[in-house]
């Protein structure tokens, strides 16, 4: 004889309840502006490195650290952003984040050196860093545990639709004002967030945070910088077997070994270590690490794709990459159902099939290659990531205890970001040295002085080819071929990657759990993860 289920007792309050999907499109309003940030920059490159007053007459270099001073704050500081969430109440988190990052791009606005930029750049990533954890934390706190999943796909949704925004409202913005704009136009977003999250956004904090973990959050914070920063400068100087790359990388990597063993031993520890123990938690974040690791890398690729070797605009290129948004938008919030069917390791390896897939689909692109191609394969990997990010971000929140979900998010997105800069480092690396290869011979047309910076890039190239005039028409031949060559080595590579990813979740995550003989009776322990810390 079974006992009839109790009714659980609500653990939200009911004025929250009520106006709980009101708080998420707050969330998703704050997450917007952090994850567009992310991609906005990319199409003003070319408009930055012009010289005044049109841009700021950026060196490729500059460009570069323009881009990841923002990627470096903002991976280096999301684990502490988290956890000071948890102690401290995310809501005051939150809109100090928002504050700051609206200041920044402010200043970045005005920007009036590249160095400048870069530094008001890291000012937006220290922002950004107190947004994006704190965001999931609230949203595991005001809607009932059955109706999170359903939230967290909104959320991830959310997150691909600013990856498309971005591209687009940078071109349309260059299109009509100066460079700054894209900037700028975070300001009026962020005063809008900041009024309804006072008004909608309840506070919430861990209920006993114990003593501040002070040497675990330093040795996070520079063993998580330092690691970044070699992974960039790596990228930076295809050759990650640089003496500086080397030293700085090994030494971030021996700080957060540090870090691991210091928490084991630590009274109050900032995160439990033993919760990488749980097989499904650390497959989950393996998983979202990889990911990122080719999306990231493919991303970095295809804009050169569509604009140096398609030729088009910046605004056209944000445009083609619609159905990588529209294809998360849809299937994001639908993930779950897939989930309740097939069980977490089924959609999660599929989804990373998927993937693979679509990467490996670059490698049979030309310059002549059919737009609508390049389009069914961005729906493709949109509707693949969005199969892997909702259920794996499920399986974390839901792994860790509700009051720890800052550092729960916190952990996530970091291995979020480390994955997509290893992406961008790695795999540009390997596109940078492909293509060097494949273009040094003709650049012997141009003085010798010249060789190795034109070589740096395809858009280096191409304009060391414009100053040469028709004697430089060999040499744009020659670079669009070398990269598109290049270009098909690193989604080989890519592929790689997410085939690992396969593997891991294959190995590691749930099945579809068995459904229970008595409807009736309580749920079974193993409707839940396997290893799930209660």
């Amino acid at each position: 004889m079974t006992t009839p289920a109790v009714p659980g007792t609500p653990r939200i309050p009911e004025a929250v309840h009520k106006r709980r999907w009101a708080i998420l499109g707050v969330l998703m309003l704050s997450l917007l502006i952090v994850v567009l940030d992310n991609s906005i920059l990319n199409v003003a490159i070319k408009t930055i490195s012009t010289p005044e007053p049109t841009g700021l007459g950026a060196t490729q270099g500059e460009l570069e650290w323009a881009i990841n001073s923002y990627t470096l704050v903002f991976a280096g500081l999301l684990f502490t952003a988290g956890l000071l969430g948890d102690r401290v109440g995310r809501k005051k988190v939150l809109l100090a984040g928002l504050a700051v990052f609206g200041i920044g791009s402010a200043l970045a606005a005005q920007s009036g050196s590249p160095l400048e930029l870069i530094a008001f750049r890291g000012v937006m990533g220290l922002g950004a860093a107190f947004v994006m954890p704190a965001t999931l934390a609230v949203l595991m706190n005001v809607f009932e545990r059955e109706e999170q999943p359903k939230a967290i796909g909104i959320w991830a949704a959310g997150v691909g639709l600013a990856v498309a925004i971005g591209p687009i409202t940078g071109g349309v913005l260059l299109d009509h004002f100066w460079w700054g704009s894209v900037f700028l136009i975070n300001v009026p977003i962020v005063i809008v967030a900041v009024i309804l999250m006072v008004v909608l956004v309840p506070d919430s904090r861990d209920p006993k945070p114990g003593r501040l973990d002070l040497v675990g959050v330093v040795l996070s914070v520079i063993g998580l910088v330092l690691l970044v920063y070699g992974i960039i400068k790596g990228g930076q100087l295809a050759d990650f077997t640089d003496p500086a790359v080397l030293a700085t990388t090994l030494l971030g990597l021996a700080v957060l070994v540090g870090f691991v063993w210091y928490e084991k031993r630590a009274d109050h520890p900032s995160i439990d270590i033993s919760y990488f123990k749980n097989r499904v938690f650390s497959a989950a974040i393996t998983a979202i690490a990889l990911v990122f690791f080719a999306l990231m890398g493919v991303t970095f690729f295809s804009v050169f794709y569509t604009q140096s070797v398609r030729g088009y605009t910046p605004l056209e290129t944000g445009l083609l990459m619609l159905p990588l948004a529209a294809a998360q938008l849809v299937f994001a919030p639908r993930a779950r159902l897939v989930v309740d069917r097939f069980g977490v390791r089924a959609t999660c390896a599929g989804g990373l099939l998927v993937i693979a897939a679509t990467l490996a689909a670059f490698t049979v692109f030309d310059k002549d290659t059919p737009i609508w191609l390049l389009e069914v394969v961005f729906f493709l990997m949109g509707a693949g990531m969005a199969h892997i990010m909702t259920p794996t971000s499920v399986v974390i929140m839901q792994a860790l205890p509700r009051e720890k979900a800052g550092s729960a998010s916190a952990l996530s997105n970091t291995f979020r970001q480390v994955g997509g800069a290893l992406g961008i480092a790695v795999l540009g690396s390997v596109l940078s040295t492909a293509y060097r290869n494949g273009v040094e011979g003709e650049l012997r047309l141009l003085p010798e002085s010249a060789r190795h910076t034109a070589g740096e890039s395809i858009e280096a190239t191409l304009g060391a080819a414009a100053r040469l005039g028709p004697r430089g028409e060999a040499l744009v031949s020659s670079a669009h071929d070398s990269f598109l060559h290049a270009m098909h080595v690193t989604a080989v590579c890519g592929a790689g990657v997410a085939l690992v990813g396969v593997v891991v979740v294959a190995l590691f995550l749930p099945g579809k759990a068995p459904t229970p003989p008595d409807q009736d009776a309580p749920a079974p322990a193993d409707r839940e993860p396997a290893g799930t810390p209660r």
